[in-house]
């Protein structure tokens, strides 16, 4: 290839340099320069005064004032001085016509100017197509932004055409688009020709592209500003002409709510309201702050459901597939739905046979003298996560028709979010049971209200004490909520509450309810819910196919025994889906077709087990007893464990965060084993002298509740006998001094931690023998149950015959 350089001019080895702050200056550019500095205005007159040729080098940062070697960028442009004029304020203006491009070696001289020994760095052109190529659409480039720039003359196109030098081209395009001190630095340092042209291509199109855009985006802005000014034109002849036949813009709209509200079929408070503020809406100036409330207030209004109905026919035996369908065993939630159902349904009839109307909309109410109007009860599901709570709730919406809203109630703290702001309020809306039943767009849809044990009472006032009136049967069917000011009848609405615990709900609120527990399922339960539920649930999420992954019912029980400890099955879900994800990755790598979950590699999908539940040999010395506690996520064992040492001053510690009622329980346990000794095979002396220690494991978890009194009482029991307490037993109940075993709650979910816990026997308080009903048949099968009513019984199944020997 013939590689060509642009031709050396005669330029001398030794020359001075000029530092430029903000520019830089190419050959063949002609540009005038302001020369202040008395070192620079000297090297312009010395070089006057010789052949005016001077080295032209930006700074490398325009804040430094006397530059020195280091501050100035080592290739430049040599330039003659054509033309100097001297300013009155001692200033030069001199114009320079760059001549080539150079490269400093060194300097010879920083006083009174800098002189560098240069050597001359012609630009490298190889006169190639692509070369050729690039020049023209760097040309083109140009043209096209000279056209659409007006900081761009259009005179300066004939001069560009001119020039035939590809070397010339790029530095006249170079020098006449807007770049930075850096980017024409390093222009000019770039080559050979073919990569400045490169470079300059790419600088353009960029350019372009932004000044394309801004010229696009001040046309619209443009159009829109005319369109604008045109439709306020247009819009003043529209009001003149209004104003004159009395047809305004305020009175169509007001025109227009007005017959919103007439089709919204208002009750007949909520209607007086309404004209009251159409009227005053029809005397206010749409600029008035006022007239946006009132319409806003006025929307409202118009948009809730004040009369429209989503219930249709009633078909109980539909409802009931629908509900065994959605959900497994819940069998008396499910009860009391198709009663509700049955019951509406009577009512319907006799209210289709005596008025002859039926399907009049007069379905809900039985005619005057035969009683009330039916109101809807107000149910509230209690139970740990992951039992179906809340899902049940869209299945119940399903069976009944309805429409389904879902309102969460966890760490509300304002009583406005139940009952709205006032309308003196800026900003002020209604609360979000208005809200909802807006949103719905019916009056009886099913309305859950989640987490209601989770609602937390703020400086703004208690959110439990403002839905008093929403959950009263009696009252909520002129429920007035702050925003509106007027009554909007809730009694239609299937409210449904769920929650974790009753203890935190306020008793008030609590004994508007109809309280439903719904505790956790046996391990055969677990297992039936995922083969019909859980398991095709998340193949279809996953996009695998029946015939792509198979579960078999030991893997299954393998997952519920080994990786998941809850009384519900959320976790269980979770890990199928995380079988699923793992599945289908295979499938979609082409490692597998077909997979088959078994016990034998289950833990390649989900590692080593997480939970142990046997405790067959967890008990092997005295002192340690097996209880059952309720906690809001379903039932657990609870180990507790007691000790003595010698002790001057003897006393009674208890540990592991036991609250109030748990330490009186463990008071009363001690007192009764001391004085019941002979009674229980206890040795009298056993605690003499001797400080007793109870504890009960896990002690970052706050633990309260007489319930574990009975276990407690097996434990010292155990201590001061030296006899064990059996490993397969497990105990609940609350004691007295007397000797009394009293009844507790939470019997069913505190049996299935027991199973799952591979416990065989449980002692419960003999007046607990109505829970076992709860208690499916097949667990009941499986354990044994043995009711105590004082605690010497209790203690005679617990304890071991024979002490147990200490070794020699």
């Amino acid at each position: 290839m013939n590689n060509q350089e642009q031709p050396e001019a005669n330029i001398p080895s030794l020359l001075p340099v000029l530092p430029l702050r903000d520019s830089v200056i190419y050959p063949f550019a002609v540009l005038p320069i302001v020369v202040g500095q008395e070192r620079s205005i000297r090297l312009v007159d010395d070089s006057m005064r010789s052949r005016r040729l001077i080295v032209l080098v930006a700074q490398r940062s325009r804040n430094v004032e006397q530059a020195g070697p280091d501050d100035i960028y080592r290739i430049g442009t040599v330039a003659t001085i054509h033309h100097l004029v001297r300013a009155p304020d001692g200033t030069l203006r001199i114009v320079v016509q760059g001549v080539q491009r150079v490269r400093i070696l060194d300097f010879i001289s920083t006083q009174p100017y800098l002189v560098a020994r240069i050597d001359p760095a012609p630009d490298q052109t190889e006169n190639n197509v692509e070369e050729e190529a690039l020049r023209r659409v760097a040309v083109d480039l140009f043209r096209r932004m000279v056209e659409i720039s007006p900081d761009l003359p259009n005179e300066i196109l004939p001069t560009l055409d001119s020039i035939q030098d590809p070397i010339q081209t790029f530095y006249f395009i170079a020098g006449a688009i807007q770049l930075d001190v850096d980017t024409r630095q390093e222009l000019l340092e770039l080559e050979p020709l073919e990569v400045k042209l490169r470079r300059l291509v790419e600088i353009l199109q960029k350019e372009l592209s932004i000044r394309e855009i801004s010229q696009r985006i001040q046309s619209e802005t443009q159009e829109r500003l005319t369109q604008a000014q045109r439709e306020a034109y247009l819009r003043e002849q529209l009001r003149t002409i209004q104003s004159q036949l009395g047809e305004g813009p305020e009175q169509s709209e007001v025109n227009e709510l007005r017959r919103r509200i007439e089709e919204a079929g208002l009750p007949e408070e909520a209607r007086k309201e309404a004209e009251r503020e159409l009227n005053r809406l029809s005397t206010i100036p749409m600029a008035s702050p006022e007239y946006a409330i009132i319409r806003t207030y006025l929307e409202w209004l118009a948009d809730l459901p004040w009369n429209k109905l989503s219930g249709g026919t009633i078909d109980t035996q539909r409802a009931r597939e629908i509900l065994d369908e959605d959900h497994y065993d819940l069998e008396k939630v499910k009860d009391r739905i198709i009663e509700h159902l049955a019951v509406r349904k009577l009512r319907e009839q006799r209210v289709s046979n005596l008025s002859g109307q039926e399907g009049t909309g007069e379905q809900n109410t039985i005619p005057s003298g035969s009683g009330d109007t039916l109101r809807e009860p107000i149910l509230c599901f209690v139970g740990p996560p992951g039992v179906g709570k809340t899902s049940l709730g869209q299945s119940i919406a399903r069976a009944l028709g309805r429409k389904f809203i879902r309102m969460s109630l966890g760490g509300i703290r304002d009583e406005a979010e139940i009952r709205g702001h006032r309308r003196t309020y800026i900003g002020a809306m209604p609360g979000r049971i208005i809200q909802g039943m807006r949103r719905v767009g019916t009056k009886d849809p099913v309305f859950m209200l989640d987490e209601i044990d989770k609602i937390t009472v703020g400086f703004q006032g208690d959110p439990a004490a403002a839905l008093l009136e929403v959950l009263d049967p009696a009252q909520n069917h002129s429920f007035v909520d702050n925003y509106l000011g007027v009554p909007f009848d809730l009694s239609q609405v299937l409210f449904i509450a769920t929650a974790n615990t009753l203890d935190t709900i306020p008793a008030p609120l609590l004994d508007r309810m109809e309280v439903i527990q719904i505790s956790g399922y046996t391990e055969q339960e677990k297992l039936f819910i995922a083969q019909r539920y859980l398991i095709p649930k998340q193949m279809r999420a996953h996009g695998i196919q029946d015939s792509e992954l198979r579960f078999t019912e030991e893997s299954i029980r393998k997952i519920i025994r080994e990786y998941t400890q809850e009384a519900g099955v959320r976790n269980l879900d979770r890990q199928i889906a995380t079988i699923c994800r793992k599945v289908a990755r295979a499938i979609a790598d082409g490692a597998a077709q077909s997979i088959e979950i078994t016990p034998d590699n289950l833990q390649e999908y989900l590692g080593h087990p997480r939970h142990f539940h046997s405790t067959a040999e967890r008990i092997t010395r005295p002192g340690v007893a097996t209880g059952l506690a309720w906690t809001p996520t379903g039932g657990e064992i609870l180990f507790i464990e007691a000790t003595m040492m010698p002790d001057p001053h003897p006393r009674v510690i208890l540990t592991g965060m036991l609250g109030e009622v748990m330490r009186e329980s463990a008071q009363i346990a001690l007192s009764y084993v001391r004085s019941e000794a002979d009674p229980l095979g206890v040795n009298p002396d056993a605690f003499t002298g001797k400080t007793v220690h109870i504890h009960v494991p896990a002690g970052a978890i706050p633990k309260d509740g007489p319930s574990a009194g009975l276990a407690i009482v097996a434990a010292l029991a155990s201590l001061g006998s030296s006899r064990l307490v059996r490993s397969d037993v497990a105990m609940t109940g609350e004691i007295t001094l007397r000797g009394k075993v009293l009844p507790v709650g939470g019997i069913k979910e505190k049996v299935l931690a027991a199973h799952r816990a591979g416990i065989k026997t449980v002692i419960l308080p003999k007046e607990n023998e109505q829970d076992l009903e709860d208690i499916p048949q097949e667990l009941r099968d499986q354990m044994r149950f043995v009711l105590v009513d004082n605690i010497e019984d209790a203690m005679q199944v617990a304890l071991t015959e024979l002490p147990v020997l200490e070794e020699t």
